[in-house]
């Protein structure tokens, strides 16, 4: 939807709250949880998933608020949700290869702008509905398809702590976890087989994002450094030191050529 009108935000108080941007108000609550919701995702078949300390994760019909099911299975909090459809859905009608940077260039109606945004999401989700992840205080990660069936696809076992943040590499063929215990794990990300664990960091890892073709993946410790992945190889390619203190937060770019981090020295570096 090239207007992006209505945002959803996700509480302590249990709730989902789906709000107009335009009018400035609150247009839907949703409530079911009975816990605080960690996590909210928009996907792009009209669902709308959060997931809660509460265990769960429910699915939500994101025009009218309907309840559609709840996923069960993790024994602890759930932290942490991605989807097979992140990165199309956060590019849009924008390919990045083709990338611009100035907003003079982007040319096309809305009407146009949606038609290449479904197109290219389209291609990303191919015949099978939008995959879903979650990772767990409880050390496991679950792959879903939430749009067909409330049966986890396979439970992902391996970690040793708690997991931080999950994430599906954007040509959704890998999935990578961050956990406490100072690894990132490689998932297959159709089947939820494990794949390998990237070890280097001395403390535990905070969150990880993938560069925009899939090749690389960036991670940041609380050991103070950043390290780069190469997908291919499974092995660290480079080291990036240079925080004073734990980084918290890291984002690759969507066109792929910058990284940025940000951490408890009050930097923000890139």
């Amino acid at each position: 939807n090239p207007e992006c009108r209505y945002l959803a935000s996700a509480s302590k108080d249990g709730s989902i709250r789906i709000w107009d941007t335009l009018m400035g108000r609150c247009d839907k609550i949703l409530t079911s949880h009975t816990q605080s919701v960690t996590c909210v995702k928009w996907g792009g078949d009209g669902l709308l998933y959060s997931s809660s300390q509460d265990r769960t994760i429910k699915v939500w019909r994101s025009q009218d608020g309907v309840l559609c099911r709840t996923l069960q299975g993790h024994a602890h909090w759930v932290n942490t949700m991605a989807l097979s459809t992140d990165y199309v859905l956060r590019t849009g009608a924008f390919e990045p290869a083709e990338a611009t940077i100035n907003p003079q260039d982007v040319s096309g109606s809305l009407a146009e702008l949606k038609d290449k945004a479904q197109q290219r999401y389209d291609q990303v989700r191919g015949q099978e509905p939008e995959r879903l992840v979650s990772g767990s205080d409880d050390f496991t990660l679950f792959l879903w398809r939430p749009a067909e069936d409330k049966k986890p696809l396979e439970r992902m076992t391996g970690h040793q702590a708690l997991i931080n943040q999950v994430l599906f590499s954007p040509d959704t063929r890998i999935i990578a976890s961050a956990s406490f215990d100072k690894s990132i794990k490689l998932w297959d990300g159709r089947t939820g087989k494990y794949l390998t664990s990237l070890r280097g960091h001395v403390s535990a890892v905070y969150q990880i994002a993938w560069s925009a073709d899939s090749r690389l993946l960036v991670s940041g410790s609380s050991d103070s450094t950043l390290k780069v992945w190469d997908a291919k190889t499974k092995k660290l390619a480079i080291d990036l030191p240079g925080h004073a203190d734990e980084v918290y937060a890291t984002d690759w770019s969507p066109d792929g050529q910058r990284v940025a981090s940000g951490g408890k020295d009050k930097c923000l570096r890139m």
